[in-house]
């Protein structure tokens, strides 16, 4: 299976697990076993430990995920999420070990939070925030055509307007919001 397509089944898998799917967990954590068991073994042979500690570090990954299942978000995808536990079961079964875990910095780009994401979240945030202090008919065609991404002649349709018109609306709309970013700048 390709990896996105994995992904999104993971993703499914998981968000129907925490609305009580118990069958779709458990597709799920059978699915997660051999990928974690693989990635336990290659972390352990580039730490020139033994690969005999492969499984306890898959089933403590596994125990974690489900201890810790609440706190994956939705609109997150799983692999990272389950990567960056695993990556803490690994090092902590080292220690156990009396090993001294040293992970590459390269490893670990995968769970760190990209800044130019974080600034994109910000800034969406923001803009929502501003849209929404539109009012009316302005706030509706901002929002369905600078947010949702929608056309003039989808926005016209869903609003039951016509197309000039939520032109016009959109023009001011967006001149609106430049005064309030103005606004708020001061």
């Amino acid at each position: 299976m390709a990896p996105v397509a994995r992904e999104q089944t993971w993703v499914e898998w998981m968000t129907a697990a925490l609305d009580g799917d118990e069958t779709a967990y458990r597709r799920l954590l059978t699915a997660l076993s051999p990928v974690l068991r693989g990635n336990a073994r290659r972390a352990l042979s580039r730490m020139g430990a033994s690969a005999d500690d492969a499984e306890d570090i898959v089933q403590e990954t596994l125990l974690a995920i489900h201890l810790h299942r609440h706190t994956w978000r939705r609109a997150e995808p799983v692999g990272p999420w389950v990567a960056a536990i695993a990556r803490y079961k690994l090092v902590d079964v080292l220690r156990r070990r009396g090993r001294r875990a040293e992970i590459a910095i390269d490893d670990l780009a995968d769970t760190l939070p990209d800044a130019a994401d974080q600034e994109e979240e910000v800034g969406r945030r923001q803009a929502v925030g501003l849209v929404d202090a539109l009012e009316g008919r302005q706030g509706d065609v901002v929002r369905a055509i600078s947010l949702q991404g929608e056309s003039i002649k989808e926005t016209a349709t869903k609003l039951g307007m016509s197309e000039g018109a939520v032109r016009v609306a959109l023009h001011r709309g967006l001149k609106a919001l430049a005064q309030l970013y103005r606004a708020g700048e001061s």
